[in-house]
């Protein structure tokens, strides 16, 4: 009798989500960026933490109901507090720092990507982000590892819109049943196993019993 092959002997490929699941910000908040702050008050030094506090939520606002470019971002913000958002306001906010400065890949990841690659592992990249996510990958010293990326600012459209999925298996030439797509948001899991992928949820806190759901990246190495 020939044996059917089990679903993880199909997969060729991992789709990553890149914020919760690759990195993470050092002191916990991604938007804006740690030293947003820092940045106004050296320009505006009258700005109070309350008012910071009401910009970043207005700013929280706008995220969730659009896609802005940063400068369009940081206007609504500096405007939400009187602020002039000047052109030096706001070239000093997108200022390019080093990204370990900000971010922090989890401890598992690069001994993770490090044996995927090994092992022959395609790796993508498909997460709601600016443009410059490959560049902080980068930084971070990951960019390496991965052949593709969809990212909502370039594609013009968020997950779980299809095309973010389809974007990165079309990249790699590979059907959806043979990528395995990882998000911490388990509701962008379901919607790619929806359309035909793999998938698995990244629980670091606590294992979802919903879908299938994995406590760390190491954890990939048993599907490959």
């Amino acid at each position: 009798m020939t044996r059917r092959p089990s679903p993880q002997e199909d997969l060729r490929a991992v789709l990553f989500d890149s914020g919760g699941v690759l990195m993470q910000p050092i002191g916990g908040r991604w938007h804006p960026r740690a030293d947003f702050e820092q940045t106004v008050l050296a320009h505006v030094p009258s700005i109070t933490s309350e008012q910071f506090e009401e910009a970043i939520a207005a700013g929280d606002r706008f995220l969730a109901s659009s896609s802005p470019e940063p400068d369009d971002y940081h206007r609504l913000m500096l405007r939400h507090v009187g602020v002039d958002p000047t052109s030096e306001l706001l070239a000093d906010l997108s200022r390019d720092v080093p990204p370990a400065t900000l971010l922090e890949t989890y401890p598992e990841v690069m001994g993770t990507l490090e044996e995927l690659s090994r092992r022959s592992v395609r790796m993508a990249v498909v997460s709601d982000a600016w443009p410059n996510l490959p560049d902080l990958h980068a930084g971070l010293g990951i960019g390496r590892f991965f052949e593709a990326y969809a990212i909502s600012a370039v594609l013009g459209c968020n997950k779980p819109d299809p095309r973010m999925y389809h974007h990165a298996s079309d990249a790699l030439n590979l059907e959806p049943a043979q990528c395995l797509f990882l998000d911490d948001d388990p509701a962008l899991v379901v919607a790619a196993i929806g359309l035909g992928y793999a998938g698995r949820a990244v629980c670091r806190g606590s294992l979802t019993t919903e879908i299938p759901s994995i406590a760390s990246l190491a954890e990939l190495l048993d599907l490959f």
